[in-house]
């Protein structure tokens, strides 16, 4: 990857808020139905105390236009006024193809010259995000970019009676974040790096009982397909991609990663997040997360978590914040460091 353009203009992470459903699901929830399984003692599994689950007519965009109301509080509604770029990812569409893009810009009020829906990022989808508008941005010469994630399949998908009881169910959560990026040099974007394996894109399946395919009507109700082949290659290239994209990232910005003052990542689990903040030769103290309180949140865990480390008052202006993470079973990771601005 070539290092940043030092002539190219200067974006800045402005700010970032976040939504989290009311219904607060204890663990105990899926332990009543539990089912015997063969990758129930799989440490991928081990779940977390709590998870929120949306509301059954909770949508997308419902969940985006809540998270977007800190972010209104702090900035006032003009701050919508010039936002010229609008990119959204969503973890489970209502709306088939489209995405929820159109229907947050109109919930929002705004008209944006460009609108986007992304669906390979997954739980790098921030990061995504964040390289996408950054490119456009200095491209189009556009003044402000909103991203946007929502996830919420767990309410949706993984209580399913067919699926809540296996080991898979307890660990997503539902929840939303929105992220203001803008042309300055407030809270500058020091680097991106984005990578796609290729290789690894059909790794990560639907399956049910009877088989269909996911838009087939059929009495099997869809969840991932797992399996102890599939779990050791996912943390094998887990556990190498977050802490390469990340290495590559400190390299540019000319930081060792042990003295980086934040490492964000994605949350699949905690053997996943030990080994990540390992590779970076960084203490527990320095790696936020939220997988306790929040579960999995996919492509929301990032940067709900930079949303609360800074809310909390970990994260302080000046820190160099590292975020990084790999998305479904390894096909894409992406890894950025901003120096924070404050808010």
């Amino acid at each position: 990857m070539s290092a940043p353009d030092p002539t190219a203009p200067t974006i800045s992470l402005i700010d970032v808020a976040s939504y989290l459903p009311e219904n607060r699901v204890p663990a105990e929830y899926f332990a009543q139905f539990a089912e015997s399984d063969d990758l129930a003692g799989n440490l991928m599994f081990r779940a977390p105390k709590f998870r929120h689950h949306a509301a059954p007519d909770e949508t997308s965009t419902d969940m985006i236009e809540r998270a977007m109301m800190p972010l209104l509080d702090r900035h006032g509604s003009e701050m919508l006024d010039d936002v010229d770029i609008l990119i959204t990812h969503s973890q489970l569409p209502e709306l088939p193809v489209v995405g929820c893009g159109g229907e947050v810009a109109h919930r929002l009020g705004i008209k944006p010259e460009t609108v986007i829906d992304v669906h390979n990022g997954g739980c790098a989808s921030f990061i995504h995000m964040m390289k996408l508008a950054q490119q456009l941005m200095i491209a189009s010469g556009a003044r402000k970019a909103l991203i946007v994630n929502a996830q919420n399949s767990a309410g949706q998908v993984f209580v399913q009676d067919q699926v809540r009881g296996k080991p898979q169910a307890a660990i997503p959560g539902d929840g939303a974040s929105v992220g203001l990026l803008e042309l300055s040099g407030s809270s500058p974007v020091l680097a991106v790096t984005c990578r796609t394996y290729g290789e690894y894109a059909g790794d990560m399946t639907s399956v049910s009982t009877p088989q269909r395919k996911y838009w087939e009507a059929g009495p099997g109700q869809i969840h991932v397909g797992f399996t102890e082949a599939k779990i050791s290659k996912v943390l094998a290239r887990g556990n190498r991609l977050v802490p390469e994209v990340a290495y590559d990232v400190a390299d540019k910005i000319g930081v060792r990663p042990s003295e980086l003052d934040w490492f964000i990542t994605n949350q699949p689990n905690r053997i996943f997040l030990r080994n990540w903040r390992d590779a970076m030769e960084l203490p527990e103290t320095r790696h936020p997360d939220t997988f306790e309180e929040c579960g999995n949140l996919f492509g929301v865990g990032v940067p709900l978590t930079l949303d609360t480390a800074v809310s909390d008052g970990r994260i302080q202006s000046g820190d160099i914040v590292m975020m990084a993470a790999f998305a479904h079973a390894g096909d894409f990771a992406g890894a950025t460091a901003v120096r924070w601005g404050g808010r």
